[in-house]
């Protein structure tokens, strides 16, 4: 009896061993707050739980794993297993794709920029170049065209552009400073600060952010046309971690990206519509740039992509060609719908 009894428990305690096995919970690093930006990644959470009946759960922490600077550097050394960065964060770290940040691409819905981004993540030079940081490209967090919120008089010329401090990343930032504008790259949890002790005179944000981030609360007037372009930030994995995973948790990961885009995208044109009675409530001034003024800014752009492709090459990635790849999924995406 004593025999049979000690063999009951040794089964079910390797049971309850093989159990735990079966199990995978990874650690997601965001930043600043649940909000449009982050909406894909808990629906893409949720989902994995619900296909894997509870067998592969996600811990997203909002700024309790990392800075968001170093989200890339924290998946490059598993120290978390997903992470969500912005290319205009660390550009050196990720030339690949900070293409989709060039000013002016033509894009102008959240489809085309989902159609675009993912062209780019599937490139086996993309790929390449974020394997260098252990990371494998998920799915991105689209987002409309930036534009600007101010204090002060607003300014609807690109000569009042001249001097103007601006938080902006990125191919924005070229372009704002091919005007006279002075960039600076404070990250977004940054930017209300900036923006209440007068170190920007102006912040370009697309919308979610301007909200989650109160840049809103205390500007006095919005640019609803300028639509210089916006900013590209993926979602990684670590290729060991994903490498790791049992198939079938595999298998639901990877099933899982579509539906989360949708449903950002969803949840994403909800908010647009809200945004006309934001703007009201909050007594924001709406400023349209003369469509002259925007020719003219759009001008600017051609030397900011030239310069874009011949640096990349001379770094030896396929810059033409990860450039052409945008352009011919754009119009590939439009015939199309």
């Amino acid at each position: 009896m004593k025999h049979l009894t000690t063999t009951a428990i040794g089964a079910v305690l390797s049971l309850s061993f093989v159990g735990e096995a079966l199990a995978t919970e990874w650690n997601v690093s965001l930043w600043g707050q649940r909000r449009a930006f982050t909406e894909h990644v808990h629906h893409l959470a949720d989902a994995v739980a619900e296909a894997t009946g509870g067998e592969f759960t996600m811990n997203i922490s909002y700024g309790g794993l990392s800075d968001n600077r170093e989200n890339l550097d924290g998946i490059s050394i598993g120290a978390f297993e997903m992470a969500q960065f912005c290319a205009g964060y660390h550009r050196d770290k990720n030339p690949s794709i900070t293409v989709l940040e060039l000013p002016f691409l033509g894009v102008s819905t959240l489809e085309e920029e989902v159609a675009v981004s993912h062209a780019v993540y599937n490139h086996p030079a993309t790929q390449a170049d974020l394997g260098r940081w252990n990371a494998r490209l998920l799915m991105t967090s689209p987002m409309p065209q930036y534009n600007l919120v101010g204090t002060g008089e607003p300014r609807d010329s690109l000569a009042e552009f001249e001097g103007m401090r601006v938080r902006a990343t990125g191919g924005i930032g070229e372009l704002m400073e091919s005007v006279g504008a002075v960039p600076t790259s404070v990250t977004s949890s940054e930017a209300y600060n900036a923006m209440e002790g007068g170190v920007v005179d102006t912040v370009a944000f697309a919308q979610h952010a301007h909200l989650s981030f109160r840049t809103i609360d205390i500007a006095d007037w919005w640019t609803e046309n300028l639509n210089p372009g916006t900013v590209n930030c993926p979602i990684v994995v670590n290729t060991d971690a994903y490498d790791a995973l049992p198939e079938d948790h595999r298998a639901a990961l990877d099933a899982a990206v579509d539906g989360a885009i949708q449903h950002y995208l969803d949840n994403y044109a909800e908010l647009l519509q809200r945004w006309d009675a934001v703007l009201e409530e909050r007594g924001v001034e709406r400023i349209t740039i003369p469509d002259e003024e925007l020719a003219a800014l759009a001008e600017n752009a051609a030397p900011i992509h030239a310069a874009w492709i011949e640096q990349m090459s001379s770094q030896g990635l396929p810059a033409q060609e990860l450039y052409d790849l945008v352009q011919t999924t754009l119009a590939e995406h439009r015939a199309g719908n």
